[in-house]
């Protein structure tokens, strides 16, 4: 889920309509993009999910995506393939990317919602040459069957509702994570709150139970507590390349900041882990968030 763009809102094309459908989580909708014309934004029940542009899957227009792009580039060396696997699916939009970016490499999409799966193949259809496999399932259970150092690069983008579902902010949700991952691999989240920041911070202090080095990249007026959005949340088993992150996170079309080290453990501010027994969803965003 995401709000922010490299433009501002959507319209139609001329002559170009939304499509609507109903699906599980509700009502999916793609919007043409006025200005790229074989692009489209996907909105569940209103909230923006993704986007994505058929004709340059290498572009990434959210915010938040460029930044979960970032660690796509940021890795392994260019073009090198990766093994990821994305939980939640939306528009497929980091597989496609991974896929324009790095062609060879292997991926796997765990979508709960099988009649949204069907509604983006049918009117954004994956490429027939990009190695990625889509799977019905809840992602913690279809995280539960990836085998044991399966993957480079984890990527955690699920929303319900506008929502993370509880189950997937625990320190043992964040441990599975870290089994399927190969050594050197990153585990990359889409974590949305806003003031005061109390799941985000929590989020930050779980992670920090399962992995040694963590990074968070978001909109300064986000990581201050002053507006719901989106952060990006990157944990490894090994350093992470922090100063070229911040350097583009710092140059995006919507610039960001990095918090890391000591200034990430001050963010957290001793907030309590999340465990399975005591876990929350992520919070509502306010009125208006999409407006």
């Amino acid at each position: 889920m995401g709000r922010q763009s490299r433009r501002g809102g959507r319209a139609g094309a001329p002559g170009a309509l939304a499509v609507r459908e109903a699906v599980g989580g509700g009502t999916a909708e793609l919007v043409p993009d006025r200005e790229r014309p074989r692009a489209a934004t996907l909105l569940l029940d209103g909230a923006p999910q993704s986007h994505v542009d058929l004709a340059d899957p290498g572009h990434l227009d959210f915010a938040y995506q460029r930044r979960l792009g970032h660690a796509v580039d940021l890795l392994a060396p260019p073009r090198q393939p990766l093994r990821v696997l994305h939980l939640g699916g939306g528009a497929f939009t980091l597989a496609r990317y991974t896929a324009a970016t790095r062609p060879r490499s292997t991926q796997q999409v765990i979508e709960a919602d099988g009649a949204l799966v069907a509604f983006v193949r049918a009117h954004l259809p994956l490429d027939p040459a990009a190695r990625v496999r889509v799977r019905t399932a809840d992602a913690r259970a279809g995280l539960a069957a990836v085998r044991d150092g399966w993957a480079d690069l984890v990527i955690a983008d699920v929303f319900a509702g506008a929502r993370t579902p509880a189950h997937l902010t625990s320190a043992e949700f964040l441990a599975e994570a870290r089994r399927v991952l190969a050594p050197g691999g990153w585990y990359a989240a889409n974590v949305a709150d806003g003031p005061p920041l109390a799941h985000l911070r929590r989020q930050v202090a779980t992670a920090a139970t399962v992995f040694p080095h963590l990074a968070l990249a978001a909109d300064p007026a986000v990581l201050r507590g002053r507006r719901f959005g989106n952060a990006v949340l990157l944990a490894a088993c090994a350093p992470l390349p922090v100063a070229e992150l911040t350097r583009r996170v710092a140059t995006d079309p919507h610039a960001g900041r990095v918090a890391h080290g000591p200034s990430l453990t001050d963010f957290a501010g001793g907030a309590a882990v999340v465990r399975d027994t005591d876990a929350r969803p992520s919070p509502f965003p306010p009125p208006g968030t999409f407006d």
